[in-house]
């Protein structure tokens, strides 16, 4: 690192836990962020701002002025324009050490297992059921750590799956893929903070898988009431019948 990168994140390498081996980690770290909006905004922007190398995200959608309100990665001036090139901008702005590959695509199929292949690891901002499922597979099939997140109304959850360590469930573990699809803040509101909660816990949780360090939540899944501020944590262990990680 030059003389410009230490100081830049000298608040984190004074951290024991961190030292400039662990933000050298950072620095050549690969992450992938599924999702532009309100999870994905604030965290893409940590993780850039705290230094990681390579934030690759994917979005297929273009900024809307309802999106403002908590999507921050995105300004009044970006209405109509692609998600992921508006994050971007903004990432670079925030740190242009940062590498940022965009793309404008709903991640699925051959792409998405290309992507979770490259990436160590990934973080799930997407806000539909058929999306989790999918990023969850592929990161069990190539064991690369997930941190999932979710925000509506004023609740928010978070929780990392370490496929192959740790006896770590999969999202699977934790949700059946049947039923009624995921309820959205489209139709049903979100506050703005809320989103900026979960999205910044993620990001936490990323770097913190990064450098190794604390406990994750890994088995288990963090409850956010933001009406009553209670927090509260739910513990679930690995189901030996998961249909997508049970044979691990």
């Amino acid at each position: 690192m030059n003389d410009n990168q230490l100081l830049r994140y000298s608040r984190q390498i004074m951290l024991p836990l961190c030292d400039i081996a662990g933000q050298q980690k950072i620095s050549t770290a690969r992450v992938l962020i599924v999702g532009a909006g309100g999870l994905g905004s604030p965290a893409a922007m940590y993780l850039a701002a705290g230094g990681v190398g390579h934030i690759t995200i994917y979005d297929n959608d273009e900024v809307d002025l309802s999106n403002l309100q908590r999507q921050i990665a995105h300004h009044t001036d970006d209405v109509g324009i692609d998600k992921v090139i508006s994050t971007r901008n903004t990432l670079n702005q925030l740190n242009p050490d940062v590498r940022v590959t965009a793309v404008k695509q709903r991640l699925m199929g051959e792409q998405l297992e290309t992507e979770v292949k490259k990436a160590d690891l990934v973080l799930d901002c997407s806000d539909n059921f058929a999306t989790r499922f999918a990023i969850n597979k592929a990161c069990v099939s190539f064991q690369k750590p997930l941190v999932s997140g979710a925000a509506i109304r004023f609740e928010g959850q978070v929780t990392v799956f370490t496929p192959g360590k740790n006896d770590s469930p999969c999202y699977n573990c934790l949700y059946k893929n049947e039923g009624e699809e995921m309820q959205n803040c489209a139709t049903n509101g979100v506050i703005a903070p809320i989103t900026g909660i979960v999205g910044s816990i993620q990001a936490l949780e990323a770097m913190k898988l990064i450098i190794n360090a604390g406990e994750t939540l890994t088995g288990r899944l963090l409850l956010i009431d933001g009406l009553t501020m209670n927090i509260k944590t739910l513990r679930f262990k690995k189901n030996p019948s998961c249909p997508t990680c049970g044979n691990l």
